[in-house]
């Protein structure tokens, strides 16, 4: 092996570039490229976690919306079906009156830093609301807003007089 090597590389290639190694200087300005790099990139994959979070609690409240809706609309044990809204948590819940320790409720957690700051049901303005919908028609008894935010940003989903339900 050492004949091939001798053959096949030319004599300023031995001694320059095989024996020189890593200077101090260029491991500097790798590191300071990395640096560099992970200042620019590091907001930028925060930002998209902050809207991956936002998206997903508005998909939990349209997804309790419509299950509470089509439970009422199945007449399962007979009931209406509700969902209650908090800052920090959704709950499905039986009937058309939220109780807090109801065994059936069914707890959907916010994940920070999204929040549920605004409940606009039947023209009250809150930060807690409740609605229901009617058996076999599946109709609300309010309509309004219900408002998600991250610290940069917000959603307003809207339900409408039919039970329909949108997002802005």
């Amino acid at each position: 092996m050492k004949n091939f090597y001798n053959k096949a590389c030319p004599q300023f290639l031995k001694s320059s570039f095989f024996r020189r190694g890593i200077t101090l200087i260029e491991i500097l300005v790798v590191i300071s490229i990395l640096g560099i790099l992970v200042t620019v990139a590091l907001p930028q994959f925060s930002k998209i976690k902050e809207n991956q979070v936002l998206k997903n609690t508005v998909e939990d409240v349209t997804s309790a919306l419509h299950t509470a809706q089509s439970q009422s609309l199945a007449s399962v044990d007979s009931l209406e079906y509700g969902v209650h809204f908090q800052s920090d948590q959704i709950v499905i819940f039986k009937g058309k009156v939220f109780l807090a320790d109801a065994q059936d409720n069914k707890i959907i957690n916010i994940i920070s830093p999204a929040s549920i700051s605004d409940v606009t049901l039947g023209g009250i303005s809150s930060t807690t609301g409740d609605i229901y919908f009617e058996r076999l028609s599946g109709m609300p008894n309010k309509t309004g807003t219900i408002t998600v935010t991250i610290p940069s940003l917000s959603k307003i989903i809207t339900i409408s007089a039919t039970g329909a339900v949108s997002v802005n």
